[in-house]
C-alpha cells in the first residue's frame, strides 16, 4: 500500500476539495426543484433534526440570524415550513417541516440517490468498493470529532 509523504499533503487536500465540491454541485443539480442550495441545506437540516428555533437553524446552517430569518420566511411562503410558538419561550417560534417540506426533502434524495446508483452500475465492484471505504473515510475525516 501506497504512503503519502507530508509533502504530497497539499496536493491531496487540493484534490479532494475539487472533487468534493464538483460532486456536490452535481448532486445540487441532479436535485432539481427549483430551490436555492441554502433552502434546500435548511430544509435537510430540519428533516435531520427536527424542529429549530430561528437561532438554532443559524447555526446549524453557519449563517447570521437575519440571513436565517429571510431564508425562513422565502421556505414558510412556499409551504414548505410551518411556524409554531416555541413552547419554552413565547418570544421565540420553533420552525418545522410541513408534509410539502418533507415530501420535497425526500424527493430531493431520491433524485441524487438514484443519480449516483445510475453511476456506480458502470463501475467494476472493486471500484466500488473502493468507493465504499472513501465514503467511510470521507464520514470520519470531516467528523468534528477527533479522528481514530
Amino acid at each position: 500500500m501506497a504512503t503519502t509523504s507530508r509533502t504530497e499533503l497539499p496536493a491531496l487536500a487540493s484534490k479532494l476539495r475539487v472533487s468534493v465540491a464538483r460532486t456536490a454541485r452535481r448532486l445540487r443539480q441532479e436535485g432539481g426543484g427549483g430551490l436555492s442550495p441554502s433552502q434546500i441545506a435548511a430544509l435537510n437540516t430540519l428533516d435531520r433534526c427536527g424542529a429549530l428555533t430561528p437561532s438554532e437553524i443559524a447555526r446549524h446552517e453557519r449563517i447570521q440570524r437575519p440571513t436565517a430569518t429571510r431564508l425562513i420566511g422565502r421556505l414558510e411562503e412556499q409551504g414548505l415550513l410551518a411556524r409554531t410558538r416555541d413552547p419554552e419561550d413565547g418570544r421565540s417560534s420553533v420552525i418545522a417541516l410541513t408534509p410539502a417540506g418533507r415530501a420535497v426533502v425526500a424527493e430531493q434524495r431520491t433524485r441524487k440517490d438514484a443519480f449516483l446508483e445510475e453511476r456506480l452500475r458502470r463501475l467494476r465492484p472493486e471500484d466500488r468498493a473502493a468507493l465504499d471505504r472513501a465514503a467511510e473515510l470521507l464520514e470520519r475525516l470531516l467528523s468534528d470529532e477527533a479522528p481514530a
